[in-house]
Protein backbone atom coordinates (compact mmCIF):
# COMPACT_ATOMS: atom_id res chain seq x y z
CA UNK A 1 0.00 0.00 0.00
CA UNK A 2 1.04 3.65 -0.98
CA UNK A 3 0.22 4.81 2.95
CA UNK A 4 3.61 6.78 2.59
CA UNK A 5 1.67 8.75 -0.16
CA UNK A 6 -2.08 9.36 1.57
CA UNK A 7 -2.85 12.81 3.26
CA UNK A 8 -5.54 13.57 5.85
CA UNK A 9 -6.26 17.49 5.48
CA UNK A 10 -7.76 17.66 9.05
CA UNK A 11 -10.20 21.14 8.49
CA UNK A 12 -11.89 23.74 10.76
CA UNK A 13 -15.04 25.55 9.60
CA UNK A 14 -13.05 28.77 9.21
CA UNK A 15 -11.13 26.96 6.65
CA UNK A 16 -11.82 27.88 2.17
CA UNK A 17 -12.09 24.16 1.30
CA UNK A 18 -12.90 25.07 -2.27
CA UNK A 19 -10.07 27.12 -2.52
CA UNK A 20 -7.58 23.88 -1.25
CA UNK A 21 -9.44 21.43 -3.61
CA UNK A 22 -9.06 23.97 -6.69
CA UNK A 23 -5.51 25.09 -6.27
CA UNK A 24 -4.47 21.28 -5.89
CA UNK A 25 -6.59 20.39 -8.81
CA UNK A 26 -5.28 23.50 -11.31
CA UNK A 27 -1.67 22.87 -9.83
CA UNK A 28 -0.85 25.83 -7.65
CA UNK A 29 -0.70 23.94 -4.76
CA UNK A 30 1.89 25.06 -2.21
CA UNK A 31 4.26 23.11 -0.17
CA UNK A 32 3.67 20.18 1.15
CA UNK A 33 1.89 19.70 -1.60
CA UNK A 34 3.41 20.90 -4.83
CA UNK A 35 4.46 17.47 -5.63
CA UNK A 36 1.17 17.19 -6.76
CA UNK A 37 1.24 20.07 -8.97
CA UNK A 38 1.19 18.81 -12.97
CA UNK A 39 -0.09 15.19 -11.99
CA UNK A 40 -4.15 14.39 -12.57
CA UNK A 41 -6.74 14.73 -10.04
CA UNK A 42 -10.61 14.56 -9.44
CA UNK A 43 -12.51 15.78 -6.31
CA UNK A 44 -14.80 12.96 -5.28
CA UNK A 45 -17.63 15.79 -3.46
CA UNK A 46 -21.40 16.44 -3.30
CA UNK A 47 -20.64 18.70 -6.15
CA UNK A 48 -19.41 16.81 -8.46
CA UNK A 49 -22.75 14.37 -7.33
CA UNK A 50 -24.73 17.43 -7.51
CA UNK A 51 -23.20 18.12 -11.44
CA UNK A 52 -23.58 14.66 -12.61
CA UNK A 53 -27.45 14.82 -11.34
CA UNK A 54 -28.11 18.28 -12.98
CA UNK A 55 -26.39 16.69 -16.30
CA UNK A 56 -28.31 13.27 -16.17
CA UNK A 57 -31.68 15.80 -15.79
CA UNK A 58 -30.94 17.21 -18.40
CA UNK A 59 -29.64 14.47 -21.06
CA UNK A 60 -32.18 11.52 -19.31
CA UNK A 61 -28.80 9.57 -19.28
CA UNK A 62 -25.87 9.18 -17.42
CA UNK A 63 -22.14 7.66 -17.31
CA UNK A 64 -22.54 7.27 -14.07
CA UNK A 65 -24.88 4.62 -13.43
CA UNK A 66 -24.59 3.19 -17.24
CA UNK A 67 -24.27 -0.28 -15.61
CA UNK A 68 -26.76 -0.18 -13.47
CA UNK A 69 -29.88 0.95 -15.60
CA UNK A 70 -30.84 3.51 -12.68
CA UNK A 71 -31.04 6.98 -12.16
CA UNK A 72 -28.16 8.50 -10.36
CA UNK A 73 -30.98 11.12 -8.51
CA UNK A 74 -32.92 7.72 -7.66
CA UNK A 75 -29.81 5.91 -5.38
CA UNK A 76 -29.48 5.85 -1.79
CA UNK A 77 -26.58 8.15 0.08
CA UNK A 78 -24.37 5.15 -0.05
CA UNK A 79 -25.29 3.77 -3.66
CA UNK A 80 -24.57 7.75 -5.18
CA UNK A 81 -21.29 7.39 -3.48
CA UNK A 82 -20.31 4.06 -4.71
CA UNK A 83 -20.99 4.75 -8.26
CA UNK A 84 -19.60 8.01 -8.13
CA UNK A 85 -16.23 6.46 -6.85
CA UNK A 86 -16.24 4.09 -9.90
CA UNK A 87 -16.76 7.07 -12.26
CA UNK A 88 -14.00 8.83 -10.61
CA UNK A 89 -11.69 5.63 -10.76
CA UNK A 90 -12.65 5.24 -14.73
CA UNK A 91 -10.79 9.03 -15.23
CA UNK A 92 -7.57 7.67 -14.02
CA UNK A 93 -6.64 9.98 -11.78
CA UNK A 94 -3.04 10.40 -9.55
CA UNK A 95 -4.99 11.56 -6.71
CA UNK A 96 -8.30 11.62 -5.45
CA UNK A 97 -9.79 14.42 -3.08
CA UNK A 98 -11.88 12.91 -0.36
CA UNK A 99 -14.59 15.71 0.41
CA UNK A 100 -15.69 14.19 3.72
CA UNK A 101 -16.53 10.56 2.13
CA UNK A 102 -18.45 9.52 4.93
CA UNK A 103 -20.84 12.54 5.81
CA UNK A 104 -25.13 11.73 5.55
CA UNK A 105 -23.76 7.90 5.45
CA UNK A 106 -25.23 5.40 7.75
CA UNK A 107 -22.69 3.07 9.34
CA UNK A 108 -22.70 0.07 6.69
CA UNK A 109 -22.49 2.19 3.91
CA UNK A 110 -19.08 3.92 5.61
CA UNK A 111 -18.15 0.39 6.22
CA UNK A 112 -18.55 -0.55 2.54
CA UNK A 113 -17.05 2.55 1.25
CA UNK A 114 -14.00 2.65 3.72
CA UNK A 115 -13.52 -1.32 2.57
CA UNK A 116 -13.41 0.37 -1.28
CA UNK A 117 -11.16 3.35 -0.59
CA UNK A 118 -8.32 0.41 0.74
CA UNK A 119 -8.49 -1.00 -2.21
CA UNK A 120 -8.11 2.36 -4.29
CA UNK A 121 -5.58 3.42 -1.79
CA UNK A 122 -3.04 0.29 -3.47
CA UNK A 123 -2.64 1.94 -6.75
CA UNK A 124 -4.26 5.27 -6.49
CA UNK A 125 -3.06 8.44 -3.74
CA UNK A 126 -6.23 9.57 -1.59
CA UNK A 127 -6.17 13.13 -0.30
CA UNK A 128 -8.72 12.90 2.46
CA UNK A 129 -10.39 16.14 4.15
CA UNK A 130 -12.01 15.64 7.00
CA UNK A 131 -14.31 17.42 9.24
CA UNK A 132 -14.17 14.95 11.83
CA UNK A 133 -11.65 13.04 13.37
CA UNK A 134 -13.08 10.10 13.87
CA UNK A 135 -13.37 9.65 9.99
CA UNK A 136 -9.92 9.06 9.26
CA UNK A 137 -8.45 6.05 7.18
CA UNK A 138 -6.28 4.01 8.89
CA UNK A 139 -3.62 3.59 6.20
CA UNK A 140 -3.20 7.27 5.80
CA UNK A 141 -0.08 8.72 7.84
CA UNK A 142 0.79 12.36 6.57
CA UNK A 143 -1.59 14.76 7.96
CA UNK A 144 -1.88 18.83 8.00
CA UNK A 145 -4.70 20.96 9.86
CA UNK A 146 -6.26 23.79 7.47
CA UNK A 147 -6.91 26.70 9.62
CA UNK A 148 -8.78 30.07 8.89
CA UNK A 149 -6.85 31.52 5.90
CA UNK A 150 -6.26 28.63 5.09
CA UNK A 151 -3.10 28.30 6.76
CA UNK A 152 -1.39 24.82 6.56
CA UNK A 153 0.04 23.23 9.64
CA UNK A 154 1.89 20.22 9.32
CA UNK A 155 1.18 17.77 11.90
CA UNK A 156 4.19 15.09 12.94
CA UNK A 157 2.10 13.30 15.54
CA UNK A 158 -1.53 12.06 13.85
CA UNK A 159 -2.32 9.93 17.21
CA UNK A 160 -2.11 13.09 19.63
CA UNK A 161 -3.63 15.00 17.10
CA UNK A 162 -6.67 12.65 17.41
CA UNK A 163 -6.73 12.18 21.07
CA UNK A 164 -7.02 16.22 21.59
CA UNK A 165 -10.84 16.30 21.77
CA UNK A 166 -12.04 19.46 20.46
CA UNK A 167 -15.30 17.66 21.20
CA UNK A 168 -14.99 17.30 24.84
CA UNK A 169 -17.50 20.28 25.92
CA UNK A 170 -19.93 19.72 28.07
CA UNK A 171 -21.48 22.73 29.60
CA UNK A 172 -20.44 26.19 28.06
CA UNK A 173 -23.81 27.95 28.40
CA UNK A 174 -23.84 29.67 31.44
CA UNK A 175 -26.98 31.78 31.17
CA UNK A 176 -30.28 29.99 31.19
CA UNK A 177 -32.56 29.11 28.16
CA UNK A 178 -34.52 32.31 27.76
CA UNK A 179 -38.24 31.76 28.87
CA UNK A 180 -40.89 32.31 25.63
CA UNK A 181 -42.76 35.71 25.63
CA UNK A 182 -45.94 33.30 25.66
CA UNK A 183 -45.93 29.57 26.34
CA UNK A 184 -47.47 27.50 23.33
CA UNK A 185 -49.84 25.31 25.21
CA UNK A 186 -51.59 22.51 23.77
CA UNK A 187 -54.38 20.45 25.05
CA UNK A 188 -52.87 17.17 25.10
CA UNK A 189 -49.68 15.93 26.50
CA UNK A 190 -49.58 13.90 23.29
CA UNK A 191 -47.92 15.81 20.49
CA UNK A 192 -47.31 12.95 17.82
CA UNK A 193 -49.37 9.35 17.51
CA UNK A 194 -48.84 6.96 14.88
CA UNK A 195 -50.77 3.89 15.25
CA UNK A 196 -49.84 0.75 13.31
CA UNK A 197 -49.23 3.19 10.20
CA UNK A 198 -48.40 1.32 6.93
CA UNK A 199 -47.09 3.97 4.35
CA UNK A 200 -46.80 2.55 0.92
CA UNK A 201 -45.84 4.48 -2.73
CA UNK A 202 -46.97 1.97 -5.56
CA UNK A 203 -46.15 -1.44 -4.61
CA UNK A 204 -43.13 -0.73 -2.37
CA UNK A 205 -44.05 -0.38 1.18
CA UNK A 206 -42.18 1.86 3.18
CA UNK A 207 -43.04 2.08 6.23
CA UNK A 208 -44.86 -0.81 8.31
CA UNK A 209 -47.05 -0.93 11.01
CA UNK A 210 -45.21 2.13 12.77
CA UNK A 211 -46.37 2.53 16.44
CA UNK A 212 -44.68 5.72 18.02
CA UNK A 213 -45.92 8.41 20.45
CA UNK A 214 -43.61 11.73 21.39
CA UNK A 215 -45.20 13.12 24.46
CA UNK A 216 -44.03 16.92 25.75
CA UNK A 217 -40.97 17.39 26.93
CA UNK A 218 -39.06 14.27 25.63
CA UNK A 219 -35.99 13.80 23.69
CA UNK A 220 -35.89 11.31 20.84
CA UNK A 221 -33.59 10.27 18.76
CA UNK A 222 -34.46 8.85 15.21
CA UNK A 223 -32.01 6.12 13.60
CA UNK A 224 -32.00 3.68 10.76
CA UNK A 225 -29.77 3.10 7.83
CA UNK A 226 -30.25 5.17 4.09
CA UNK A 227 -33.70 4.48 3.06
CA UNK A 228 -35.28 3.36 5.89
CA UNK A 229 -38.26 5.65 5.93
CA UNK A 230 -36.86 8.71 8.37
CA UNK A 231 -37.65 11.62 5.59
CA UNK A 232 -41.43 9.71 5.16
CA UNK A 233 -41.63 9.91 8.69
CA UNK A 234 -40.89 13.39 9.01
CA UNK A 235 -43.02 14.95 6.34
CA UNK A 236 -45.80 13.08 8.46
CA UNK A 237 -44.82 14.63 10.79
CA UNK A 238 -44.72 18.23 9.72
CA UNK A 239 -47.77 18.21 7.65
CA UNK A 240 -45.78 18.02 3.95
CA UNK A 241 -46.64 13.85 3.00
CA UNK A 242 -50.25 13.65 2.00
CA UNK A 243 -49.96 9.91 3.43
CA UNK A 244 -50.89 11.01 6.26
CA UNK A 245 -54.76 11.41 5.41
CA UNK A 246 -56.45 8.59 6.28
CA UNK A 247 -53.87 7.31 8.50
CA UNK A 248 -54.83 6.44 12.24
CA UNK A 249 -51.99 9.37 13.13
CA UNK A 250 -52.61 12.33 15.38
CA UNK A 251 -50.71 15.70 15.56
CA UNK A 252 -50.89 18.04 18.30
CA UNK A 253 -54.34 15.55 18.95
CA UNK A 254 -56.23 16.26 16.09
CA UNK A 255 -56.06 13.43 13.34
CA UNK A 256 -54.42 14.08 10.07
CA UNK A 257 -57.22 15.17 7.76
CA UNK A 258 -59.35 16.62 10.31
CA UNK A 259 -59.55 20.07 9.13
CA UNK A 260 -56.14 21.32 10.07
CA UNK A 261 -54.39 23.57 7.80
CA UNK A 262 -50.65 22.80 7.55
CA UNK A 263 -49.89 26.21 8.49
CA UNK A 264 -51.42 25.43 11.66
CA UNK A 265 -49.55 21.91 12.45
CA UNK A 266 -46.27 23.98 11.43
CA UNK A 267 -46.33 26.79 13.78
CA UNK A 268 -46.34 24.16 16.15
CA UNK A 269 -43.20 22.88 15.29
CA UNK A 270 -39.47 24.44 15.17
CA UNK A 271 -37.53 22.79 11.88
CA UNK A 272 -33.50 22.95 11.49
CA UNK A 273 -31.85 21.28 8.87
CA UNK A 274 -28.13 21.90 6.90
CA UNK A 275 -30.06 23.37 3.79
CA UNK A 276 -32.31 26.23 5.47
CA UNK A 277 -29.00 28.01 5.77
CA UNK A 278 -28.65 28.46 1.60
CA UNK A 279 -31.73 30.00 2.18
CA UNK A 280 -30.82 32.96 4.40
CA UNK A 281 -28.52 34.58 2.03
CA UNK A 282 -29.76 38.13 2.09
CA UNK A 283 -28.17 40.90 4.14
CA UNK A 284 -30.43 40.51 6.52
CA UNK A 285 -28.46 40.90 10.57
CA UNK A 286 -28.11 38.34 13.14
CA UNK A 287 -30.58 39.69 15.04
CA UNK A 288 -33.26 40.16 12.58
CA UNK A 289 -32.68 36.10 11.43
CA UNK A 290 -33.31 34.95 14.67
CA UNK A 291 -36.50 37.41 15.41
CA UNK A 292 -38.11 35.99 11.54
CA UNK A 293 -38.59 32.94 14.17
CA UNK A 294 -41.48 34.40 15.42
CA UNK A 295 -43.13 34.73 12.13
CA UNK A 296 -41.18 31.43 10.48
CA UNK A 297 -40.07 34.05 8.08
CA UNK A 298 -37.45 33.79 5.90
CA UNK A 299 -35.79 37.53 6.74
CA UNK A 300 -37.46 39.73 8.21
CA UNK A 301 -40.19 42.35 6.63
CA UNK A 302 -41.42 43.90 9.47
CA UNK A 303 -40.69 45.63 12.65
CA UNK A 304 -40.19 43.72 15.40
CA UNK A 305 -41.68 44.05 18.97
CA UNK A 306 -39.68 45.86 21.61
CA UNK A 307 -40.13 42.35 23.50
CA UNK A 308 -39.57 39.93 20.41
CA UNK A 309 -36.08 42.08 19.94
CA UNK A 310 -34.96 41.65 24.19
CA UNK A 311 -35.83 38.08 24.11
CA UNK A 312 -33.52 37.56 20.54
CA UNK A 313 -30.51 39.74 22.36
CA UNK A 314 -31.25 36.96 25.28
CA UNK A 315 -30.73 33.87 23.16
CA UNK A 316 -27.40 35.79 21.74
CA UNK A 317 -26.57 36.40 25.35
CA UNK A 318 -26.96 32.59 25.83
CA UNK A 319 -25.06 31.73 23.04
CA UNK A 320 -22.37 34.14 23.69
CA UNK A 321 -22.58 35.46 19.74
CA UNK A 322 -24.77 39.28 21.13
CA UNK A 323 -21.29 40.89 19.86
CA UNK A 324 -22.37 39.75 16.22
CA UNK A 325 -26.14 40.98 16.27
CA UNK A 326 -25.58 43.27 13.49
CA UNK A 327 -22.66 41.23 11.35
CA UNK A 328 -24.75 39.97 8.18
CA UNK A 329 -25.92 35.90 9.18
CA UNK A 330 -24.34 35.06 5.91
CA UNK A 331 -21.19 36.22 6.50
CA UNK A 332 -20.71 34.36 9.92
CA UNK A 333 -18.80 30.86 10.25
CA UNK A 334 -20.85 27.91 9.46
CA UNK A 335 -21.14 26.86 13.43
CA UNK A 336 -22.60 30.11 14.76
CA UNK A 337 -25.08 30.03 11.94
CA UNK A 338 -25.99 26.78 12.88
CA UNK A 339 -26.41 27.61 16.25
CA UNK A 340 -28.66 30.76 15.32
CA UNK A 341 -31.18 28.47 12.74
CA UNK A 342 -31.62 26.60 16.60
CA UNK A 343 -32.15 29.75 18.42
CA UNK A 344 -34.35 31.17 15.47
CA UNK A 345 -36.64 27.92 15.85
CA UNK A 346 -36.36 28.00 19.45
CA UNK A 347 -37.56 31.71 20.15
CA UNK A 348 -41.46 30.96 20.38
CA UNK A 349 -40.60 27.66 22.51
CA UNK A 350 -42.30 25.75 19.80
CA UNK A 351 -44.14 22.31 21.55
CA UNK A 352 -41.71 20.12 19.23
CA UNK A 353 -38.03 21.05 17.76
CA UNK A 354 -37.03 18.75 14.82
CA UNK A 355 -33.36 18.63 14.53
CA UNK A 356 -32.38 17.13 11.40
CA UNK A 357 -28.54 16.42 10.89
CA UNK A 358 -27.79 19.42 12.75
CA UNK A 359 -23.85 18.71 12.61
CA UNK A 360 -23.90 18.22 9.57
CA UNK A 361 -20.42 19.20 7.35
CA UNK A 362 -19.36 20.39 10.98
CA UNK A 363 -16.09 20.38 12.61
CA UNK A 364 -15.61 18.86 16.15
CA UNK A 365 -15.48 21.65 18.05
CA UNK A 366 -18.33 23.46 16.17
CA UNK A 367 -20.54 19.81 16.97
CA UNK A 368 -19.30 19.85 20.58
CA UNK A 369 -21.05 23.65 20.81
CA UNK A 370 -23.77 22.60 18.68
CA UNK A 371 -24.61 19.37 20.68
CA UNK A 372 -24.22 21.51 24.26
CA UNK A 373 -26.49 23.66 23.07
CA UNK A 374 -29.39 21.22 22.11
CA UNK A 375 -28.84 19.35 25.47
CA UNK A 376 -28.96 22.20 27.50
CA UNK A 377 -32.58 23.05 25.53
CA UNK A 378 -33.87 19.98 26.42
CA UNK A 379 -33.24 20.56 29.90
CA UNK A 380 -34.24 23.70 30.23
CA UNK A 381 -37.65 23.77 27.91
CA UNK A 382 -40.83 22.40 27.58
CA UNK A 383 -40.17 22.17 23.89
CA UNK A 384 -39.80 18.01 22.73
CA UNK A 385 -36.74 17.38 20.50
CA UNK A 386 -36.33 14.93 17.90
CA UNK A 387 -32.47 14.66 16.81
CA UNK A 388 -31.98 13.17 13.45
CA UNK A 389 -28.61 11.74 12.71
CA UNK A 390 -26.63 9.20 10.76
CA UNK A 391 -24.13 9.66 13.47
CA UNK A 392 -24.46 8.82 17.12
CA UNK A 393 -22.71 12.18 18.22
CA UNK A 394 -20.53 12.23 21.29
CA UNK A 395 -22.32 13.67 23.92
CA UNK A 396 -26.17 13.86 23.01
CA UNK A 397 -28.58 12.81 25.64
CA UNK A 398 -31.36 11.73 24.44
CA UNK A 399 -34.15 10.40 26.88
CA UNK A 400 -35.15 7.56 23.97
CA UNK A 401 -34.14 6.07 20.80
CA UNK A 402 -36.87 5.19 17.66
CA UNK A 403 -35.16 2.75 15.27
CA UNK A 404 -36.21 1.92 12.00
CA UNK A 405 -35.29 -1.45 11.17
CA UNK A 406 -35.51 -2.44 7.21
CA UNK A 407 -37.51 -5.54 5.98
CA UNK A 408 -38.68 -7.15 2.89
CA UNK A 409 -42.13 -5.72 3.95
CA UNK A 410 -40.95 -2.03 4.70
CA UNK A 411 -39.24 -0.47 7.88
CA UNK A 412 -40.34 -1.57 11.37
CA UNK A 413 -40.32 0.90 14.24
CA UNK A 414 -38.69 -0.01 17.46
CA UNK A 415 -38.25 2.14 20.64
CA UNK A 416 -35.18 1.84 22.74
Amino acid sequence: MKSKNHWAVFLSNDADIHLFAEDLINGKAVEPFAVFNGLKGILFSPILLNELIEEESRRDYSDVTINIKRELRSLSSGEQKKALLSYVLLQEPDFIILDNPFDNLDKASQQSLRKMLAEIAEHTTLIQLINRKKDLLPFISNAIVLDANNKITITDDIAFLLNNHDNAITSIYSKKVPEPIHHNDIDTTTLIQFNNVTVQYGNKIILQNINWIINAGEFWHLVGPNGSGKTTLLTMITGDNVKGYGKDFLLFGRKKGSGEAVWEIKKKIGYVTPSMTDLFNTRHTLEEMIVSGFYDSIGLYIIPTEMELRLADEWLQLMEMEHLKNKAFCELSLGLRRKALIARSMVKHPPLLILDEPAFGLDDHNTAMVTALINKIAVESRTAILYVSHRTEDGINPQFIFELIPTESGSMGVVK
